[in-house]
């Protein structure tokens, strides 16, 4: 594994603990962004698996807290996102071309893990795309003890009436030469830079979604837009695949605003009610991101958290 230095933005929110970002490589040749928070003596190093459209420095203050906490922090850029290589010439689509090769991105991850020898134990901690991702690593053995998930995505939102549509859409369309492109009603701009405060989806935290904006605004190499028909159609398969499989034998929280409109909450509570040692937390009036909610929601999370993951060590 080599690392080399990386951009770190630190002019909009910035963490209340010192980062640094390295350029890494997963094994097919894409190179990733990762993010590493190293506090003084940390008890454990958690890997964090943010969601689609995401971007290290969004988590610039998670790893605050967990440092407050006393846990180191890695975080990354998946391929097709952030600062990883975009993977269409039209880089505000959000594409891959199968969800296995976000496997080997975490292969990467944890091969810089090692490489910096960050402290062990290691835990998990997934939003949303990220919870899939981290989910299927799970079963392919990542090595963690604990592990916590926030509206992972093991189900996307999508009406009824509108689920066979999307299925059929999202076969049909890459057949035809037309995977790269996006779904009906997608855009290529980012969420927080088109869509109002009032309503939104992510967060009900004025602060924390005008801090969400004024990254993309002055780092618009971040932003990202809808995802493409290939995106699509790997993302139906594989939750669905994962909702077939057992739950993993180590100990789980997971975290849903009673508001979540993005994921498939349904699949969430059945996953969880069939989770040994697994809890489901439902946080009042949260959002999609309840990592960006307020302070409070936040601090209860992250406690919540570092108990689990004292407990597991």
């Amino acid at each position: 594994m080599t690392l080399s230095a990386a951009p770190l933005f630190t002019d909009v929110g910035p963490a209340p603990i010192d980062g640094v970002a390295y350029w890494i490589t997963a094994s097919d040749g894409v190179r990733l962004r990762i993010g590493v928070y190293h506090p003084q003596a940390p008890k454990g190093t958690v890997l964090l698996f943010p969601g689609r459209t995401e971007y290290v420095e969004k988590y610039a203050s998670a790893a605050g807290d967990l440092a407050a906490r006393g846990f180191a922090t890695i975080v990354i850029d998946w391929r097709g996102q952030g600062l990883a290589d975009r993977l269409l010439d039209d880089e505000r689509i959000g594409h891959v071309e199968t969800f296995a090769d976000y496997q080997l991105d975490v292969q990467a991850m944890i091969a810089a893990a090692h490489k910096l020898d960050l402290p062990k134990p290691f835990y998990l901690m997934a939003h949303s795309m990220g919870g899939c991702i981290g989910l299927r690593s799970l079963h392919e053995g990542l090595g963690v003890q604990a592990a916590a998930f926030t509206g992972p995505m093991w189900g996307i939102r999508i009406a009824p009436t509108l689920r066979p549509v999307a299925w059929a859409l999202s076969q049909m369309m890459p057949v035809l030469g037309q995977g790269h492109r996006l779904p009906p009603g997608r855009i290529p701009d980012s969420y927080v830079l088109t869509a109002p405060f009032d309503n939104n989806f992510l967060t009900s935290d004025l602060e924390m979604f005008n801090m969400m904006r004024a990254q993309l605004l002055a780092h618009p190499e971040l932003g990202l837009g809808g995802p493409s028909f290939v995106w699509l159609r790997e993302a139906l398969d594989e939750t669905l695949a994962l909702a077939r499989m057992p739950s993993p034998a180590i100990p789980c929280d997971s975290f849903l605003g009673t508001n979540e409109r993005i994921v498939h909450v349904g699949r969430i509570e059945a996953r969880m009610d069939t989770w040994d040692n697994g809890n489901l937390h439902r946080m009042q009036q949260g959002e999609h991101e309840v990592l960006m909610e307020d302070a409070n929601t936040r601090s209860g999370i992250f406690d919540t958290v570092a108990h689990r993951f004292a407990e597991a060590a």
